[in-house]
């Protein structure tokens, strides 16, 4: 009534995952035995209480275990494990028995038993994932979607109807009525019976009826919305004249009210009877009123009123309004700030504001180690009011940094380039989003020391995909590889102690393994090819330096001969003279012959003729 928080559940952050979703057992559900051994007996008036009382609430989370937590208590009763594998869709509560239904993204359906904590029974309930569950009214049945709907018979496990479904998954089911409108014929439990379903990005909430034959599949009818449903409540009818009360929250924060009785088929999408908001009042005239969401809304018992929650998630507001549909449109003006002042200013009554000396530093956040003077406020003077004058101008940022004391040369990282810490940022933004572009800007880097900073600086969670980003890399270009190996070398330095604690480590690193043994294999075949290259290129490269050593002229530059020498010149001598100047004539012959074919050849080609005389005096 007050909008007060009244419990609330912190669970230990390293044992279990994230909340995904919620429900209350129904009121007496037999608790699960705690485990503080036989329990006292109660009192008869105590067991009453207890029976009214709302108190076990299963919390599905995103790992697939189930928590039973008991908010009378105020600690866990229970936790159910070994049904899922993935993130629990939905979950729950059988009417009378203590069985808890779960979905999951695993595909599966699994019962429990809430006393024993184990798996009654596990089935598969879709080709992808389910997302949302809802029991009969009977509690025979199981209706269970993912994108399609499917109704199950609980006793066998079958599937007892299909239905279309939506083209996104569903994200709530309810059923709208709980006796059929047709009386004459004997009620089985399920036939005759209307429910309700709406997916998420879908703007329209479709009906479905359940058939006695297997014939339709489709929806009956469908309510419009002005955005996907983020809420839905329903007050059932129990008479056959009374309309379905539905009230839908948005996305958008709009709240949808709808009143239709439910009889057979329309074809037309209905709109809301009624659509409320809530804004904050415009105040001083200036300032425009500023819509504020509506997070859930909830029929009270009398179907007259709802309850609406506004405002934040953290600090919502809880208030009761009456309905009066006769309004299409209705917008509630409320003021939260004041309401949440209010709330707060009672709250922190208990602070003590600290006693600030003249001497002491503040550490102020941005630079390391970077102190400034605190200014002691003024007692006498009043406080500066935010409203500008309109002959005032802003201030730069650079001069409110300058009234904080802080140099701003030194904010300003010299020539641009980024320090060890932020390639360490830089590096695990590049690894979680995959953006080849940071990647390459990091490991191209070839200094040692920032190499080894920004292994040392990186986060633990980053080491394995940095391994493997260095693997992929590593069957590239040798270049590149070159560059890669000084980063594994610092991560197997730096980090080795972590890496020895990782159960499935040689799995991990087995592509780097086969890629490092196949290069220590060419090793051994590549030094000997290195060997023979090197024998071949310094042999040729010798050669080389022979051949360019400049040639000493033999011939003599000078030769004095003898008379008497030239006397006893041999016959032999004069001989080979002799035969050296015939060869000489056959030459010359030789070439004159050959020099003539060319002649007539060219004239051939240029097409002339001997007949024309002057033409042969120019040849000649």
């Amino acid at each position: 009534a007050g909008s007060r928080l009244q419990h609330e559940y912190v669970p230990s952050a390293h044992l279990s995952a994230a909340c995904t979703c919620l429900a209350w057992a129904p009121a007496g559900a037999r608790q699960p035995p705690s485990k503080d051994g036989p329990q006292r007996k109660k009192r008869k008036s105590e067991v009453g209480e207890v029976d009214k009382q709302l108190d076990i609430l299963a919390i599905g989370t995103a790992v697939g275990s189930i928590l039973l937590y008991s908010t009378v208590k105020g600690e866990l009763q229970s936790k159910l494990d070994g049904g899922h594998d993935s993130r629990v869709n939905c979950v729950r509560w059988h009417q009378d028995s203590c069985c808890l239904y779960s979905c999951s993204d695993d595909k599966h359906i699994v019962e429990w038993n809430t006393q024993t904590c184990k798996v009654k029974c596990k089935w598969k309930g879709d080709n992808s994932s389910v997302t949302c569950l809802c029991i009969s009214p009977d509690g025979k049945m199981l209706l269970s979607a993912g994108r399609t709907i499917k109704l199950w018979d609980l006793e066998t496990k079958e599937v007892y109807r299909h239905f279309t479904g939506h083209a996104t998954s569903v994200s709530s089911l309810m059923f709208t009525t709980v006796k059929p409108m047709n009386e004459s014929k004997p009620f089985d439990g399920i036939t005759g019976l209307y429910f309700l379903s709406g997916a998420i990005h879908d703007r329209l909430l479709s009906v479905w009826y359940i058939r006695s034959d297997r014939k339709e599949k489709n929806a009956v009818m469908s309510f419009t919305v002005t955005d996907e449903p983020a809420f839905v409540d329903l007050a059932v009818s129990e008479v056959k004249e009374e309309p379905v009360k539905l009230a839908v929250v948005c996305r958008d924060g709009q709240l949808h009210i709808f009143e239709h009785i439910l009889n057979g088929y329309c074809k037309k999408p209905l709109t809301s009877n009624c659509t409320i908001q809530i804004a904050t009042p415009g105040n001083d005239g200036d300032s425009t009123p500023k819509p504020v969401p509506i997070l859930a809304a909830a029929f009270c018992t009398d179907k007259q009123s709802l309850l609406l929650v506004y405002g934040n998630t953290l600090q919502p507001i809880i208030e009761k309004v009456s309905l009066n549909t006769s309004e299409s449109h209705i917008c509630l003006v409320r003021d939260i700030q004041k309401v949440l002042s209010l709330k707060t200013d009672a709250a922190l009554t208990k602070v003590k504001t600290p006693v600030v000396n003249s001497d002491t530093k503040v550490l102020v956040p941005g630079i390391p180690g970077h102190s400034t003077a605190v200014k002691t406020p003024a007692l006498g003077k009043e406080k500066k009011k935010n409203k500008r004058k309109p002959g005032e101008t802003e201030e730069s940022i650079e001069q409110r940094l300058g009234a904080l004391d802080i140099d701003v040369s030194k904010v300003k990282t010299p020539g641009g380039l980024p320090q060890t810490d932020s390639f360490a940022v830089l590096l695990v933004q590049g690894l979680e989003s995959n953006d080849a572009e940071i990647l390459n800007k990091v490991l191209n880097t070839r200094k040692e020391n920032i190499v080894k900073n920004t292994v040392a600086r990186m986060p633990i969670h980053a080491v394995i995909p940095l391994l493997h980003e260095l693997t992929k890399r590593l069957q590239g270009n040798p270049y590149s590889a070159s560059v890669m190996v000084r980063w594994l070398k610092s991560v197997f330095t730096l980090h080795a102690s972590y890496l020895s604690t990782l159960p499935d480590l040689i799995p991990q690193l087995g592509m780097l393994y086969q890629l490092m043994e196949s290069r220590v294999k060419t090793l051994q075949k590549l030094s000997r090819l290195h060997g023979r290259l090197f024998i071949l290129v310094t042999q040729v490269a010798a050669s080389q330096t022979v051949q360019e050593v400049p040639e000493v002229n033999q011939t003599a530059k000078l030769v004095y001969e003898d008379d008497s020498s030239e006397e006893e010149g041999s016959d032999d001598e004069m001989i080979a003279d002799r035969d050296s100047d015939e060869n000489w004539d056959e030459d010359e012959e030789k070439e004159e012959q050959s020099d003539e074919q060319d002649m007539t050849v060219e004239k051939e080609i240029n097409g002339d003729s001997d007949l024309e005389p002057e033409n042969e005096s120019e040849e000649e």
